[in-house]
């Protein structure tokens, strides 16, 4: 990764094409929210908010800076972020309360619907030199009763060698280390990738702030993001980590859990990696 692309990959730069993304393909299924059910949860939220004024004597200075920062990350395009990183991860603890097969965790804010598609055995797009530890990524999709599904689909993306993501950072191509594998008829797939590595997620904005304000740290662990699905099953949206890996235990989006955790094992000259996850998926 170049300087360049370092010092040209901003929080404002990168919220704004979070934003983007989320507006194409999101935003307008929300139009048809039911009216008791926003009053409902609008209430409950503004109520919480009462009573954290209340509760801890909020100040004028304070409820200021408050509504200087909340425009702030609207100006920043952090809306995506800010929402991927801290609450997420409480709202899809709910969507998987009853499911059986795989654990489930945040999509993130880099997801791009339509990458390549890819056979069941494929090397994800990358540059001629790219940077990383090997990997080779491998399992199976079944259902929760064993049988296997096949050409289920598995899209996958993931933050190169320095953390950066493609489309979401300056000098990448297009579909770095993106895309959407088939698997064979028995539900199996082999992905060839790099082992990603820890990011910190954009702190030159406003979400940035209320980091340094609060004193935490900006760091996600290393992951490979997936989504794996298969006609007439649900879809699960997922992250998987690396055992050791450097803030695995303090996640700053807590989207880790221990069954979503891969022991790399060496392969080869010792120099490259191989994991192995299988897939559960329940019936829609």
């Amino acid at each position: 990764m170049t300087d360049t692309t370092t010092e040209q990959a901003t929080a404002a730069a990168s919220g704004a094409a979070a934003t983007e993304q989320f507006r194409n393909r999101i935003a307008p299924a929300a139009a048809g929210s039911d009216t008791e059910r926003v009053d409902t949860l609008v209430t409950a939220l503004l109520t919480a908010t009462h009573d954290i004024i209340r509760r801890h004597k909020v100040t004028y200075e304070e409820y200021n800076a408050l509504k200087a920062w909340l425009i702030q990350v609207g100006q920043d395009g952090e809306w995506p972020l800010f929402l991927d990183v801290w609450v997420e991860h409480v709202v899809e603890e709910v969507a998987g309360e009853s499911r059986e097969g795989s654990k489930g965790t945040i999509e993130g804010p880099y997801y791009v619907p339509d990458a390549p598609a890819l056979p069941a055995e494929a090397t994800l797009p990358m540059r001629e030199d790219e940077a990383g530890t090997p990997l080779l990524f491998k399992g199976q999709v079944t259902a929760v009763d064993g049988t296997p599904l096949p050409v289920a689909k598995v899209e996958i993306w993931q933050a190169d060698d320095d953390g950066f993501y493609s489309q979401f950072a300056p000098n990448l191509p297009e579909w770095n280390l993106r895309g959407t594998v088939t698997a064979d008829e028995t539900g199996h797939f082999k992905i060839h990738t790099i082992q990603p590595a820890p990011y910190q997620i954009p702190t030159d904005g406003a979400c940035g702030s209320l980091i340094s304000a609060a004193g935490w740290h900006p760091w996600r662990p290393a992951h490979l993001h997936l989504k794996v699905s298969a006609p007439g099953y649900q879809l699960v949206t997922t992250q998987l980590y690396f055992t050791g890996g450097e803030y695995v235990d303090n996640d700053i989006a807590s989207a880790v859990k221990p069954e979503l955790i891969l022991d790399p094992t060496p392969t080869g000259n010792g120099n490259d990696h191989e994991v192995t996850y299988d897939f559960v998926l329940d019936r829609a």
